[in-house]
């Protein structure tokens, strides 16, 4: 088969910007327009008293810690536990125990380790009075300390939602409800929206309630964030279906959500040594050399966190943003 010019004129005009195209992408590279924090996943059930119950165990007032003798070059265990901090007003306080005084015994108990103080604190629910023997300096003495129950002090945590800082931008809290047939649904209703959140624009707003994550049932408010953080990439389109209650039924209807998306921005260009550049985020900074010939360039620009240097030729050189020592005068 023979290419005529004019033919071989057509295939160089439709070949050649797919060749530049892909010349100046081995050229060019891209990176987030800013760092995404990352995020720590909460467990489907979470306990926000760390497992105990709200309210139990007794305040003492105080903190303790082991009787180290004072002598720095032959330190030694003591009998007894120091007290290390005393709460202004506290049961402790009251008592009259000074932070430096040693507890000898509780109750006629010999306490030589915090760990038991915190033990007896912790497995008594009921405010009650115990007798201490107590070392201060030289001299021993009695007193009495009035515990108070940790619920008077203690809040109760109350959980508001689950919250989706990044895919969505979005809290959540699980809702369940009976269909029309009568079977049992749940699902993540919105109750927050943050700033550059998707969700307004896909046309979804605060109450409605998120069914299903590309055609898979959302069981709760952390299933649904667990599944957009760990199986969908940002800036990824999901399809969701959606529950909204209009003042006739409920009304159902599926929505495309865009996940948020840092955006892209140009890290590296290298065009040989006409021009090259380079930026990052993390460390911040950016470089930038027109007419690099090895020994020097024509021109180069250097910026590293608030640092900033402009070179001409290799000769002239131009800085601004450098710290500097400065020796104040002593008062």
């Amino acid at each position: 088969m023979r290419l005529s010019i004019r033919h071989f004129r057509e295939l160089h005009r439709s070949a050649l910007p797919g060749l530049c195209a892909l010349l100046l992408a081995g050229c060019m590279s891209s990176e987030p327009r800013q760092l995404v924090p990352s995020i720590t996943l909460s467990p489907e059930t979470v306990s926000l008293s760390g497992g105990e119950p709200v309210g139990s165990g007794l305040n003492f007032g105080m903190s303790t810690a082991l009787n180290e003798s004072d002598s720095l070059s032959n330190i030694a265990i003591l009998p007894g536990v120091r007290v290390r901090a005393v709460t202004p007003g506290g049961a402790a306080d009251l008592a009259g125990l000074r932070a430096g005084d040693v507890i000898l015994t509780i109750d006629q108990r010999e306490v030589n380790h915090p760990d038991l103080v915190e033990a007896l604190a912790q497995q008594t629910d009921t405010a009650g009075a115990f007798t201490l023997e107590v070392r201060r300096n030289t001299t021993v003495f009695q007193t009495i300390l009035n515990a108070s129950a940790q619920r008077d002090a203690r809040a109760d945590l109350v959980e508001l939602y689950r919250a989706d800082p990044i895919a969505t931008r979005a809290g959540y809290v699980t809702e369940i409800y009976d269909t029309a047939g009568g079977q049992p649904r749940s699902g993540a209703r919105i109750v927050e929206l943050f700033d550059a959140s998707p969700l307004p624009y896909a046309g979804l707003e605060i109450g409605d309630t998120i069914l299903a994550l590309n055609d898979v049932p959302v069981t709760s408010a952390q299933d649904f964030i667990t599944r957009l953080n760990t199986e969908h990439t940002l800036g990824e389109d999901v399809r969701l279906s959606v529950a909204r209650d209009s003042t006739l039924a409920l009304e159902t209807f599926g929505r495309e959500v865009r996940l948020w998306s840092p955006g892209r921005r140009l890290s590296r260009l290298s065009l040989g040594p006409l021009l090259q550049y380079e930026s990052s985020l993390s460390p911040e900074q950016t470089r930038l050399a027109i007419g690099d010939l090895w020994l020097f360039s024509l021109f180069s620009y250097s910026h590293e966190e608030g640092e900033k240097e402009y070179r001409l030729l290799s000769l002239f050189r131009f800085a601004t943003g450098y710290g500097e020592l400065v020796e104040e005068a002593a008062p």
